[in-house]
């Protein structure tokens, strides 16, 4: 076997077990939640706020984090990360109090950000253009794999060993990525090595982006949080006219303005994400709490949505290598609406075989959207934009799960109240969970024309290098 076989089978395996991680916690956490609000005396919002303070961390740092990677070495920012990510995810079990489980995940979101804002990058760097699409395909499957095994292992710990034995459990797997990291991945890719690191952008768009994200989460709680609101936008739009005066930006905003296919492909992702992320929470609520089931049992439910994304990613991946990805993108965002739209008419008294078919429905909706979409992405830059390519994605990303939790906790605070959730009216929780549902799809069906709208892209070879990043799209 040559060292390049080699190489390509140690970072795939060392990627993709890393993008297991986030996945698996995400669907694991949201099993835990009604545990962790019993164990800690928690409120509704405090609990969202577990979930939330990761994203908006990762958020935060995913776009500098991404820049330096492509500066000083991606193989640097992923092992710095990893490591951040394990340790502070052992630290999260050991938390006294949910303040203090809230800071740990904020730390755990920044080691997160280094780890997720390069590991697409590195695959995009070691595999050639013609197996792209089914290279990203596979690490989309392992992250539905861990969507999968989330609610499973994760009401398995939680009923069995209690909450923290989820975070634990995430450390040991970080534990093993570490030491394949280190050991195996051979050579550094900087694309581009050499480069200044704009850290006057950099604070702009982390301040910018936590401001504007922390006013949406809190919108409810604070008379301060529309003011935190309007004060992030404007940081943001400070930071996206120094970003035109830099020689070297942190984000190259001409990705934006002269790129029609990474424009519109980023977009779709921050609408999907937005529709969607929060389904597992509002479902995991309804599963324990209007049904009657216990975390164990929510989590066999849960399942049947991420096995078909697991199942199907590869696939969907591959026939985008053949097929233009917004074709298939946009199918899987209209699977995605409609959904959720079913989902508007969820009761006490709702069939769990419906349930069941629904949740699988929107796995095959996931599975045609995700990996078409991320290979969009990357084939519509050059190499040395491999990182901020990646990690603009994923800030779409983790935006976009930011908004969705926003208005999951928007719609909770107005209907039940800021109340722990073992005390919250049944009727009230039903009735707010079916209005985020249509607020969600109505959501999604906006992203199918924002995917339509992306263009078409050259998936076969990768096209020449161009001026400021661009590669030749329609």
């Amino acid at each position: 076997m040559t060292q390049d076989t080699l190489l390509k089978r140690h970072t795939l395996i060392a990627i993709t077990m890393a993008s297991f991680l986030t996945p698996f916690m995400s669907s694991a956490i949201n099993l835990a939640i009604p545990s962790m609000g019993e164990h800690f005396n928690a409120s509704a919002m405090h609990l969202s706020w577990v979930v939330t303070s990761y994203i908006l961390a990762s958020a935060a740092f995913l776009v500098p984090f991404g820049r330096l990677a492509d500066i000083v070495g991606r193989k640097k920012i992923f092992n710095a990360g990893i490591i951040s990510f394990t340790v502070f995810s052992l630290i999260c079990g050991l938390a006294t109090s949910v303040e203090m489980l809230i800071a740990f995940r904020v730390l755990q979101g920044i080691g997160s950000a280094m780890v997720f804002g390069t590991g697409m990058a590195i695959l995009t760097s070691v595999f050639p253009p013609q197996e792209r699409g089914k290279i990203l395909g596979i690490n989309v499957a392992t992250v539905y794999t861990g969507l999968s095994l989330g609610p499973v292992l994760g009401g398995v710990l939680n009923h069995n060993l209690g909450w923290a034995s989820i975070f634990y459990f995430n450390a040991l797997i970080g534990l093993a990525v570490i030491i394949i990291s280190i050991a195996r991945l051979k050579g550094e890719w900087a694309g581009a090595k050499g480069e200044s690191f704009d850290f006057t952008g950099a604070v702009l768009y982390s301040a910018g982006l936590i401001a504007f994200m922390y006013g949406i989460s809190t919108i409810t709680a604070s008379a301060w949080s529309g003011y935190l609101l309007v004060a992030g936008l404007i940081i943001l739009l400070i930071f996206i006219r120094h970003e035109m005066k830099t020689d070297y930006p942190v984000l190259n905003i001409k990705l934006f303005s002269r790129n029609v296919t990474f424009t519109f492909s980023n977009l779709a992702a921050l609408i999907n994400y937005s529709a969607t992320f929060a389904v597992g929470f509002l479902l995991s609520l309804y599963l324990q709490l209007v049904l009657g089931y216990n975390s164990q049992q929510a989590g066999f439910i849960l399942l049947s949505q991420p096995v078909l994304m697991a199942v199907l990613s590869p696939f969907a991946g591959k026939l985008s290598d053949r097929v233009q990805p917004r074709v298939v993108s946009s199918w899987g965002m209209a699977l995605t609406t409609l959904g959720l739209f079913i989902f508007v008419f969820l009761t006490g008294q709702t069939p769990i075989w419906l349930v069941l078919v629904n949740l699988a429905l929107l796995g095959v909706g996931f599975a045609l959207f995700s990996s078409p979409n991320s290979n969009a992405v990357m084939g519509s830059v050059e190499k040395r934009f491999y990182g901020i390519a990646s990690s603009t994605l994923g800030t779409m990303r983790l935006t976009g799960q930011a908004v969705s939790m926003a208005i999951a906790t928007l719609i909770m605070a107005m209907f039940v109240g800021n109340v722990e959730l073992n005390q919250a009216d049944v009727n009230l929780l039903t009735k707010s969970i079916k209005t985020a549902f249509i607020i969600f799809s109505a959501t999604c069906l906006a992203g199918i024309f924002a995917s339509l709208a992306r263009g078409n892209i050259s998936t076969g070879s990768r096209p020449g290098d161009k001026p400021d990043g661009l590669t030749n799209s329609k």
